[in-house]
């Protein structure tokens, strides 16, 4: 590239970032996936004005009320913040207070309604970690592992009334070259990906660069909420089927089995030889422990 290219790539590149730091924009978020978007975003020039998120709730035996990691991101960053228990009219008529230029929405945890998504300028924007169509719904990362779908990605939407519904605005691949991954590994991969691909398209976005394509709907497909339950494996059922749900339930709920009406959760296991090996459990009760020092445990 010649000196004088370079020069109007940096004088291009210069206007685009005033033009990004002037952006009035709102995000909506709450758990450790939110935070990682934020924190990248920050990294780029790109801070909200506001964050949407969801009030502090109970946690632990002694139900410590505690806040979502979004509000404890937002009060390190002296940002404001706003909980509500409701996106009811009062919420809106609170928004509404301002002119804003663009909504991203990550890992929220409510149903935004539409006139909500309308209000800004540039509308909403949604990260969704699955290659849209595919896996709409609460647990696209969990639905990846347990459908064996080692072909994954995430995806950028124009958000509309219906849940991950909308146009996408970009879409990329994420590779993960040992497969099946923990649902950890997998949504750390596609952080990555997601957080970068963001970035880059929201001055693109706002510039009026991109066309938003429509989802093919009739190739849709879906993942439901998960339930404890979802976690409990059949130990003589599918050896494979079994590890996916180790794998895909490693944070929660966690996989398990029923032993003499107690749950024994599992830690660790590995696919070996086409044949499952269980590693490390958690029998009901008592202290994390080697699988054979279990089975051993049992016969006595």
């Amino acid at each position: 590239m010649s000196t004088e290219n370079q020069g109007l790539q940096q004088k291009n590149n210069a206007e685009v970032g005033v033009r990004i730091n002037k952006l009035s924009w709102v995000f909506f978020g709450t758990s450790d996936v939110s935070v990682s978007v934020l924190e990248y975003l920050k990294q780029t020039g790109l801070t909200p004005k506001l964050l949407i998120t969801t009030p502090d709730k109970p946690q632990g035996r002694k139900l410590i009320l505690t806040p979502p990691p979004v509000k404890t991101w937002g009060l390190k960053n002296s940002i404001k913040i706003i909980q509500p228990e409701k996106l009811d009219d009062n919420f809106i008529s609170e928004l509404k207070k301002e002119n804003w230029d663009l909504f991203i929405v990550v890992a929220y945890g409510k149903i935004i309604p539409v006139e909500i998504l309308n209000l800004p300028k540039h509308r909403s924007l949604n990260i969704h970690y699955s290659l849209l169509p595919h896996l709409r719904g609460a647990a696209p990362v969990e639905g990846a592992i347990l459908g064996d779908l080692r072909e994954t990605g995430v995806s950028i939407i124009l958000m509309d009334e219906k849940m991950d519904h909308g146009p996408i605005i970009a879409q990329e691949k994420v590779s993960v070259p040992n497969w099946p991954p923990t649902r950890t590994e997998l949504m750390e991969k596609m952080n990555v990906v997601a957080n970068k691909l963001l970035a880059d398209i929201i001055p693109k976005w706002v510039d009026g660069e991109i066309i938003p394509k429509e989802q093919n709907h009739t190739e849709a497909s879906y993942v439901k909420m998960i339930k404890k339950e979802d976690a409990l494996i059949d130990m003589k059922g599918d050896g494979y089927l079994n590890f996916r749900k180790i794998m895909a339930y490693e944070k929660w709920p966690r996989a398990y089995f029923l032993e003499d009406s107690k749950r024994v959760i599992i830690n660790k296991a590995t696919w070996k030889d086409d044949k499952l090996e269980i590693t490390k459990v958690t029998p009901e009760g008592k202290k994390e422990m080697d699988y054979k020092t279990y089975l051993n445990s049992k016969k006595k």
